[in-house]
């Protein structure tokens, strides 16, 4: 009786404690036919502003000193080379709750829902048409001040992270988090994402290969993602062999010890 208990106990323990080799790994089920898919740039859309995004505007021309008057930076007489992320802040063009921007002498762009190279073209129009000609050789570089996103859950370095590039992938996204921890649930990954019409919530599955196909794949600024985490976890029975193993021995002297203390009685 004692020993069927035991036995029983043992393998129901086992059977929801560690952690398979399945939920631990990345872009599983890997063949060309998948790769040819996610390399397709179509994929990925260009981002459209939105409210409280912060653009780093730059305008230049063969003689600088002509376009100065554009650049908050150059007057302040800082170099692009020294720009921090707080300068980047203090420096770039926040967007209010009405899609506009103020540059100076320019005035006010409404540029709510407009991609970046879309605002480097009316910029660079406006320019030409009021202020310059096209000896001036005008160049307008448009850039988010920043790749900023929000990871949270089952992370090991969670927060809001900045990141000075123009495309990041989920997978960049999380590796520049220190990974997902070992009881953190990879097929159910949470992208919490901002669009005019207000907020959507999208999983992607990362153990399968074919994540890269997704949509989500390619993360937005200002995306907050959520890593939930697995049934181990609130179980407490160990992630690891040896955590498991620890677990059983515990639970199985305390289940021997109780029923010798009920027979002796």
């Amino acid at each position: 009786m004692i020993k069927t208990f035991l036995m029983l106990l043992l393998v129901g323990i086992f059977s929801v404690s560690c952690v398979s080799n399945k939920e631990l790994l990345y872009l599983q089920n890997y063949s060309k036919d998948t790769l040819a898919v996610a390399v397709n740039p179509v994929l990925f859309k260009p981002y459209r502003i939105q409210t409280n995004d912060v653009v780093s505007i730059k305008i230049k021309a063969l003689d600088q000193k002509l376009v100065a008057m554009f650049n908050p930076t150059a007057a302040a007489g800082s170099s692009a080379n020294s720009e921090t992320e707080q300068s980047l802040y203090f420096n770039g063009f926040s967007v209010n709750d009405h899609g506009n921007i103020r540059i100076p002498v320019l005035g006010e762009i409404n540029v709510l829902g407009y991609t970046l190279d879309e605002v480097r073209v009316r910029i660079e129009k406006q320019l030409l048409e009021e202020y310059f000609k096209k000896e001036a050789n005008i160049f307008v570089d448009v850039r988010l001040a920043g790749f900023r996103y929000t990871i949270n859950g089952e992370i090991t370095v969670p927060g809001t992270k900045v990141l000075y590039q123009d495309k990041v992938t989920i997978m960049q996204a999380i590796a520049n988090s220190g990974d997902i921890t070992m009881t953190g649930n990879r097929k159910e990954v949470m992208i919490i994402r901002q669009y005019p019409h207000g907020t959507e919530m999208h999983t992607i599955n990362l153990t399968d290969a074919k994540a890269m196909q997704s949509p989500y794949y390619y993360i937005q600024p200002n995306d907050y993602i959520y890593v939930k985490p697995l049934k181990q976890k609130s179980w407490g029975t160990g992630t690891t062999g040896m955590q498991t193993v620890a677990t059983i021995v515990t639970a199985m002297s305390l289940v021997t010890t109780t029923l010798l203390l009920l027979k002796n009685l």
